[in-house]
C-alpha cells in the first residue's frame, strides 16, 4: 500500500539483505516407527502389493459380460477370485494391473470358454464358491497362491494356447 505524501519518511531507508537464521535444523531422515527398511516383507498372508491395484476393479468390470458361467456360479465370485491372481501377476512385474493380467486369470480358470472341461468347472465351483460375498481373505489367498509363478509369467496368447489341454498345471491343481 502506498504511503500518503504527508507521512514523515526517513531520508534514507535501511536497505534489506539476506541474513541466515541463527539455527539451521537437521535434515529429515526416514526414521519413523512405521517406515520399512529394505523391501516389502514377504510371507504367508502378506499378499502381493503393487501400485494402483484398485484399477483392476475397473478392468474386471469390462469382463463381467464376457464370463461363461455355469449353473451355480456367480460373476462376483469369479471376479473376486481372479482379481487376486491378476494383482499377483502385476506385482511380479512391479507395475499396475493391466487387461492382460485379468485375461490370463480368467483364461486359466476357463471363465472365457463356453465349453470349459467339466472337471475344471467342478474345481472352480469348489474353489470360487462364495468368494464374492463378504470377506473371504483366506479363501481368496488360497486361490491366488495355488497358481504357479510360471503360469503368471506367460503371455495371454501362451496361456490361451496351453489352457484347454493343460489347465491343471496352469492353475496349480
Amino acid at each position: 500500500m502506498a504511503v500518503p505524501k504527508f507521512a514523515p519518511m526517513p531520508a534514507i531507508d535501511a536497505s534489506r539483505s539476506y541474513a541466515s537464521p541463527p539455527v539451521v535444523p537437521a535434515s529429515w531422515m526416514p526414521n519413523r516407527k512405521a517406515d520399512l527398511e529394505g523391501f516389502q516383507p514377504v510371507g504367508e498372508q502378506l499378499g502381493y502389493p503393487g501400485p494402483d491395484q484398485g484399477f483392476a476393479l475397473k478392468i474386471a468390470a469390462g469382463f463381467v459380460d464376457r464370463l461363461q458361467l455355469h449353473k451355480g456360479e456367480h460373476a462376483e465370485d469369479a471376479v473376486k477370485g481372479c482379481l487376486g491372481i491378476a494383482l499377483r501377476r502385476a506385482s511380479m512385474f512391479s507395475r499396475a494391473p493391466v487387461v492382460h493380467d485379468l485375461t490370463i486369470a480368467f483364461t486359466i480358470w476357463g471363465f472365457l470358454d463356453a465349453s470349459a472341461p467339466a472337471d475344471l468347472v467342478a474345481a472352480r465351483k469348489e474353489h470360487f464358491a462364495g468368494l464374492g460375498h463378504g470377506s473371504h481373505y483366506t479363501a481368496i489367498r488360497a486361490v491366488t497362491d495355488m497358481v504357479p509363478e510360471a503360469t503368471l509369467r506367460l503371455t495371454p496368447q501362451q496361456a490361451a494356447a496351453e489352457y484347454p489341454g493343460n489347465w491343471r498345471s496352469l492353475v496349480g491343481l
